[in-house]
């Protein structure tokens, strides 16, 4: 889970947010909210939206031209009180209803060497959540909302690019597994970067994935199963795990399997696979590399699609990479 903190309303108020490359609109969680956590095991304080206790918000009617852009991301609708409403629904079944605010968000300005310096301020429309359903009530990982990086109106990166205030770009640099790092509304400059192309006209940030290497064997995958066409293709998602298509999913797996250290036993576990051994995760698996157009590569370590969890005596990694013929349980 990737989450950041964002201030809203006047005078600020801050809220964690779950960075979500998948969806467009950022929303949190508003006061008389039903089915919405009050704590949450990632140990951080949960708020709640308060729009009259902002000086500078403001309600989005139905007949304003801006409550046309809600139709693009979401189900929107009009309550008895004439406000522009949304419903979104995930991946994973869970979902979120409100209504839409106008009001400010503030963020740090980013300088030399990554250092922050003003805090600046412009008018966005967000989400005020009134609803929640499924995995989005449980606390333990709750957060105060979602942040949509999609590329339709009603993103913020939309939004504040059409005011010229940055342009239409984002960056999210992770730190490491214990977490950090930033995330940026404009263009990071380094010289170091690869880039690989977006596919034009998609909904979702689709990307050309030509090859998967394990161990320094290329999979013998069918390159129409990377393509993308009406329900195939690879999207960045940061908002849920990774899927493969079934062929892909399948060779993957069988060639981990059968690279992994002589001291691991594979075995399935409510039907997932595992694997069992008393070593360190780095020493039992191989990297796998995800070949991307124009060069760029991303590798995995095995302790980024092994899962632990330990035992007395010996240690399982579960297999994080869901195949597409899968649901979450």
């Amino acid at each position: 889970l990737y989450f950041t903190r964002v201030k809203l309303g006047t005078p600020p108020k801050e809220f964690y947010v779950q960075i979500d490359t998948g969806s467009d609109v950022i929303w949190v969680s508003c006061n008389a909210c039903t089915g919405c956590p009050t704590s949450s095991g990632l140990q951080i304080d949960l708020e709640f939206f308060d729009h009259s206790s902002s000086s500078t918000a403001s309600l989005i009617s139905c007949s304003d031209q801006r409550c046309a852009l809600g139709t693009q991301s979401s189900d929107s609708g009009c309550s008895n009180q004439n406000q522009c409403g949304y419903t979104f629904q995930y991946g994973d079944d869970s979902g979120t209803s409100g209504f839409y605010v106008y009001d400010s968000i503030f963020f740090e300005s980013i300088v030399r060497n990554l250092m922050t310096s003003n805090t600046s301020s412009a008018p966005v429309i967000f989400g005020c959540s009134t609803s929640q359903s499924r995995d989005l009530m449980k606390p333990g990982r709750a957060v105060d909302g979602i942040f949509g990086f999609g590329q339709q109106g009603l993103s913020v990166i939309s939004q504040l690019s059409k005011q010229g205030i940055t342009p239409n770009a984002f960056s999210h640099c992770l730190k490491g597994e214990y977490g950090g790092g930033m995330l940026v509304l404009g263009q990071i400059v380094e010289p170091n970067l690869v880039y690989t192309p977006l596919v034009p006209s998609q909904p979702h940030y689709n990307v050309n994935l030509q090859s998967i290497v394990v161990n320094g064997q290329t999979l013998n995958i069918n390159p129409s199963g990377f393509s993308t066409s009406k329900n195939r293709g690879t999207i960045i998602d940061s908002g849920t795990l990774a899927y493969f298509a079934e062929e892909a999913y399948d060779s993957l797996l069988m060639q981990i399997t059968q690279s992994v250290s002589q001291s691991v036993r594979p075995l399935l576990s409510k039907g997932n696979q595992c694997y069992l051994t008393t070593s360190s995760v780095s020493n039992i698996s191989p990297p796998v590399s995800l070949n991307f157009a124009d060069g760029a590569s991303m590798i995995l370590r095995p302790q980024d699609y092994l899962l632990q969890q330990n035992s007395v005596v010996s240690r399982h990694f579960f297999f994080e990479f869901l195949s597409s013929r899968k649901q979450l349980p």
